[in-house]
């Protein structure tokens, strides 16, 4: 579940010098764009499938909307830890190709995101991007794997299967990260096999699977920084990806959602999402997974998760409140965790203004101690978002 901006109005979306931060740049709300609009033609998720692979890895184009989302903690040998987070975002304009012979032509149009937190120094830097599907500028293949916009890409290392693959982006202030990211575990089918239903009307759902811990080596190159490697700094860690697409997902009455995946030093994994509604009201279609040790995969009911806020934080843009400190209870399993942001100003301004950061995580499970890392997703909180144009 991420903050899949559909969508309507990124044509005119552009980026011709990277935005002043001190200035509010957010034009869309990700929840209302992705509420809707003309679906006509579009294919939609209605039921569950059966998800075949090497092809699931490469894009969907019957689909309005899809993306593929990472995020990971890192660890340097010098003892410097780092969170990011690189998502590409597929959107199509309209259901078929234009009638065109321009090898410009295309219906498709891609935007990134890619952020990358110095947890040691307490900065966060990211940048978004966008480009047409056409001319090789941006697109998507399964076999072989790879995702690009410009230079930043995931690419598969061998001609056949997506696993391992190359994680490489980098950031107009000089940041560059470069990884290898290996599979881990098997994906996991979130909601009813992969259906996961957003919305109460029919076809309000996205196909979604989520890779929960990926190990990943490579190197982080920080500008000034110096480091016995000209690679840049060794680092290890461990990654989070979703895939999902959709055509619509979410109902009129969401503002936004709050999205978290964990890692838990007991070797778990846990993910739940809570969509927000403008009456307040507890939203019944929130779901997640819980990941035991073993691998077996046990799915979450919205009351079967507890969330409360703990702590609050005001962006210097305009004061926009984010929560930023979170009690997480799965009674059932014996689960009470507190999640704090490893750094407070994880928040991201750009056309669909969200807060996305890195988490410490602590508490109890099962009757033990256990701690980890996760990341956070927060949309729908920003005054300056709007309705996308119709």
């Amino acid at each position: 579940m991420v903050v899949a901006a559909g969508l309507l109005g990124w044509g005119a979306l552009r980026l011709a010098s990277p935005p002043d931060r001190s200035e509010v740049r957010a034009t869309l709300s990700a929840a209302e764009a992705l509420a809707g609009g003309d679906t006509a033609g579009y294919a939609r998720a209605m039921e569950p499938r059966a998800f075949v692979f090497p092809d699931d890895h490469g894009p969907h184009p019957g689909y309005r909307t899809e993306w593929w989302y990472l995020t990971g903690h890192l660890d340097a040998e010098d003892g410097r830890t780092f969170g990011f987070q690189l998502t590409f975002f597929r959107n199509s304009l309209s259901p078929e190709p234009p009638d065109r012979a321009s090898a410009w032509s295309t219906n498709q149009l891609w935007m990134g995101h890619f952020a990358l937190t110095d947890v040691t120094s307490g900065t966060h830097g990211y940048e978004e991007r966008f480009a047409r599907g056409a001319v090789g500028l941006a697109g998507a293949t399964a076999s072989p794997f790879r995702v690009w916009l410009e230079d930043w890409e995931l690419a598969a290392l061998g001609p056949d299967e997506a696993f391992p693959f190359r994680l490489r982006a980098t950031l107009e202030s000089g940041e560059e990260l470069e990884l290898v990211v290996e599979e881990g575990r098997p994906p996991v089918l979130q909601g009813d096999r992969g259906l996961s239903q957003k919305g109460p009307e029919p076809g309000n759902a996205s196909y979604y699977l989520s890779w929960t811990r990926m190990q990943v080596r490579g190197h982080v190159r920080i500008p000034g920084a110096s480091a016995s490697d000209p690679a840049g700094l060794p680092v290890t860690g461990e990654a989070w990806m979703d895939r999902e697409w959709s055509t619509s997902a979410l109902g009129e009455m969401h503002l936004g959602w709050d999205w978290f995946s964990l890692q838990l030093d007991d070797g778990s994994e846990l993910m739940f999402f809570e969509l927000r509604r403008a009456d307040g009201a507890r939203e019944p279609l929130n779901h997640g997974t819980l990941v035991a040790p073993d691998g077996r995969v046990v799915p979450l009911a919205a009351d079967q998760v507890e969330l409360e806020v703990l702590d609050r934080w005001a962006s210097p843009l305009d004061g926009t409140l984010y929560p930023a400190g979170w009690r997480l209870q799965v009674p059932d399993a014996s689960i009470d965790l507190t999640l704090t942001p490893r750094v407070p100003d994880q928040e991201m301004n750009v056309t669909f203004r969200y807060w996305e950061g890195a988490l410490e995580v602590s508490g109890r499970s099962g009757g033990r101690a256990v701690g980890g890392r996760g990341y956070a997703e927060l949309t729908g909180y920003a005054a300056s978002e709007t309705r996308p144009p119709s």
